[in-house]
Order: structure tokens, then C-alpha cells, then sequence
């Protein structure tokens, strides 16, 4: 057990074992799924010119029969994946030398600040030209959305653990290393996990942007040839599979918050 969850697992909750009783999460969930439907065919038969839950379905079940929905999530998830991983493992060990080392984080935080202020879809131009219309400048497009999300959460973690802790460790004789591993990285990785969601959600919501470049597949390439012809059960066809997608890479993301981080006290 690190220094952190020893500290943490100390302090007792006043209400532990006992169990709270209300209306199970998955009622809830389940609930909101149908009361989101119930509003959505409601504009739908109000005169909102959207299609009627049915005609999205319908569409559905056709663009999975002839394969062109499995062909098309496939294309997106892999380079939505592909650009998440990247973005993840580069940004966490540069977050962590930002954060650990003052000079580093001198010199590298102004650079991760101004391209912050750049939005990825900006980019778009200047990869075409540097990288070509293959899938190269699809998935940087996607890395760099994850990555400025990740390495500024990271950066935050390693500089909000508790000095308390440090001082602690320091005491019991631990040196730098020790207390790296024992310390700082259990103290923030909340804050990773965190940053990853966040970065998962920026790659989802660039994704579209990035199969403008001569994509042949994809959801977002289908979404804006649907437009052309305002195919619009299409449309919401490839918004509701973006939106499932997204939510469960966020559900497996938010189970391993919670299996790596059980030692920390939450609501």
C-alpha cells in the first residue's frame, strides 16, 4: 500500500456500512434514455424538421444489413484509438517531468499553452500539406486533441499532491525516486484518469472534423455525405453511433478510474 492510500484509507467515513436506499442507477439510466427518446419524438411530430425516432431506426437496421454502419464505426474507432493512445502515452510522462521538474516545465508549459489556444480543426490545413491526405494526418489531427487534454491534467496532479505527503515520505528516509513512485504517482492519478476522459471526449469531437481529409470511410465521412443529399436519418444515425462509441470507451475509462483509484474517498 503507497503512502497516499495508507493515509487516505485512515480516515473512516462516519456513514460506512450503511447503505443508502433510492432508485437503482440503472433505473435511472434507463429512465433518462427514454425520457431523452420521448423528447426528441416530441419536436419530431411538433413541426421540427428532424426525423421521428422509427425513420432512425429504420435507416439503422438498413446501413447495418448491408454492412456500411460496422465498416464505418470500425474505420472511426481505430482512428480515434490510435490518436487517444498516442496522445495518452505522451502526455503523461511529459505531464509528469513538467510537473516534477520546475526547469522543464519552464520551458515546455508556454508552448503546451499556446497550442492550447489553437483549435485542432485549425491544424487541419497544415497537415494536409505537411502529411499527405492518408490516414496520417486523420489520427495526428486526433492526437493532439487528446494530448493537450491529458498532459495539462497530468501537469495539475503532480503539482496539487499534498507537500504533507512529501515532507512525510521524506522523513521516513524515501528519496526521490521512491517517493515519485510511491507518492506522486498514486496522488495523481485521479487527475490522469480524469485528463484521459476529457481527452476521449476531444478526440470523439474532432473526429468529424478530421475525416474531412479524403476519408473514404468513417462515421464522420458518412454524416457529410448524407448532408449533400439532406439524408437526415443518416445523419442522426452517425451522431447516435458517435455518442454510443464515445460512451462506452468513457464507461471502460470510468471503471478503471475506479479500480485504480478505490483507495480515494468519494461521493
Amino acid at each position: 500500500m503507497t503512502l497516499v492510500q495508507a493515509e487516505t484509507t485512515a480516515v473512516r467515513r462516519p456513514t460506512a456500512g450503511k447503505r443508502r436506499l433510492g432508485v437503482p442507477k440503472t433505473v435511472l439510466n434507463g429512465l433518462s434514455v427514454l425520457i431523452g427518446i420521448g423528447v426528441w419524438w416530441g419536436f419530431a411530430v411538433s413541426g421540427f424538421d428532424i426525423p421521428a425516432p422509427p425513420a432512425v431506426a429504420e435507416r439503422a437496421v438498413e446501413l447495418i444489413a448491408d454492412g456500411t454502419l460496422a465498416e464505418d464505426a470500425a474505420a472511426s474507432l481505430v482512428r480515434v484509438f490510435t490518436g487517444f493512445a498516442l496522445g495518452v502515452l505522451l502526455a503523461v510522462p511529459v505531464g509528469f517531468l513538467m510537473g516534477w521538474y520546475p526547469p522543464v516545465r519552464a520551458l515546455v508549459e508556454p508552448w503546451i499553452q499556446f497550442f492550447r489556444t489553437i483549435p485542432p480543426l485549425a491544424i487541419i490545413p497544415l497537415a494536409i500539406v505537411l502529411m499527405g491526405i492518408e490516414e496520417t494526418p486523420k489520427i495526428f489531427v486526433i492526437f493532439l486533441a487528446s494530448f493537450l487534454s491529458c498532459v495539462i491534467a497530468t501537469l495539475q496532479g503532480v503539482v496539487n499532491v499534498d507537500r504533507t505527503l512529501l515532507n512525510a515520505a521524506r522523513v521516513l528516509g524515501a528519496g526521490d525516486r521512491v517517493i515519485f513512485a510511491r507518492v506522486v504517482i498514486p496522488a495523481s492519478s485521479p487527475f490522469i484518469l480524469v485528463g484521459m476522459r476529457v481527452g476521449l471526449g476531444s478526440s470523439w469531437a474532432t473526429l468529424v472534423a478530421a475525416e474531412l481529409i479524403a476519408a473514404q470511410q468513417g462515421l464522420g465521412y458518412r454524416m457529410q455525405s448524407a448532408q449533400l443529399y439532406y439524408d437526415l436519418p443518416t445523419i442522426f444515425v452517425g451522431l447516435i453511433s458517435i455518442g454510443v462509441l464515445g460512451l462506452a470507451m468513457d464507461r471502460l475509462l470510468l471503471l478503471a478510474e475506479r479500480r485504480l483509484t478505490s483507495w480515494q474517498e468519494t461521493r
